[in-house]
């Protein structure tokens, strides 16, 4: 196997780069149409081609919400390759009584111990609804930080936030990572890039980054460029892709950029540049 770059999370070793999959579950940011196209493309066997080649990179960990036919995908590509999957999960939960039974966090952590979950991260939509920038803290976090270590997992934050991640450390809350978006366009982020940056490099934790494409907006060299010269070397990169042949291309362009060695990429030709040929 070809390793590739790792940090450690809570004494767990883990690749720089994660399996992002929202545009294995038709998450695009784009359009309905083409969230569609995600969907009806993207059965459990193609998926399965797509983590079998990350996973014979060294990239053996998958971000992921609870999705039976996406824990699928994994078994198949784990049973393809003969190694296994480290699963990153970020469910969400009733966070007020009077909710569905099943959706209480007891039944919800429950069912992430379950599949395996190594590093349980409640998502965006529960850890961002308890923020209080008035306080500036996380209300309740440390109820379900305690629940997730009770059913062996490691606990960490999704946010689209950058101060949950310096409330996190003000209050020393038990969580182990961060979530937090990043990327050169600016994309679903709430404050400039520059900031968001400063938010990561002081973080106490290891940082796991998402959408460092902007969901597509930008060119593969110069998203993965941006996050890679801009991060630190114990944070992470997620990153979705549709295909195996997607996933190869980020990879070798990762390892590219991360050794400092020239860039080496397919160029597309059109008819616009034969004069540059």
């Amino acid at each position: 196997m070809n390793d590739f770059p790792r940090t450690t999370v809570g004494g767990i070793s883990l690749p720089r780069m994660i399996i992002g999959t929202n545009w294995h579950l038709g998450y695009s940011h784009t359009s309905r149409a083409k969230n569609t196209f995600i969907k009806e493309y993207q059965t459990p066997e193609r998926m399965a081609e797509s983590f079998a080649v990350f996973l014979e990179n060294g990239v053996d960990a998958v971000m992921t919400p609870i999705a039976p036919h996406l824990e699928d995908a994994v078994q198949m590509a784990e049973d393809r390759t003969g190694r296994p999957m480290i699963r990153i999960v970020t469910p969400s939960f009733n966070l007020l009584p009077g909710g569905e039974p099943e959706n209480e966090p007891e039944r919800v952590f429950d069912r992430c111990a379950a599949m395996g979950t190594t590093i349980c991260m409640p998502h965006q939509c529960v850890t961002d609804a308890l923020v209080d920038r008035l306080t500036k803290e996380i209300r309740h976090i440390d109820r379900y930080t305690r629940m997730i270590r009770e059913r062996g997992m490691i606990p960490g934050l999704s946010t689209h936030l950058p101060e949950s991640i310096v409330y996190a450390d003000r209050q020393n809350n038990d969580v182990e990572t961060y979530i937090q978006i990043y990327n050169a366009a600016g994309f679903l982020m709430p404050i400039e890039a520059d900031w968001v940056m400063k938010m990561i490099h002081n973080a106490k934790k290891p940082v796991m980054t998402i959408k460092p494409l902007a969901a597509g907006r930008l060119l593969p060299i110069v998203g993965l460029s941006f996050v890679w010269n801009t991060l630190r070397d114990v944070d992470m990169v997620t990153i979705g892709t549709t295909t195996p042949d997607e996933a190869r291309e980020v990879i070798d362009l990762s390892r590219q950029i991360l050794s400092r060695t020239p860039i080496e990429t397919d160029l597309q030709v059109t008819r616009s540049k034969q004069s540059l040929l």
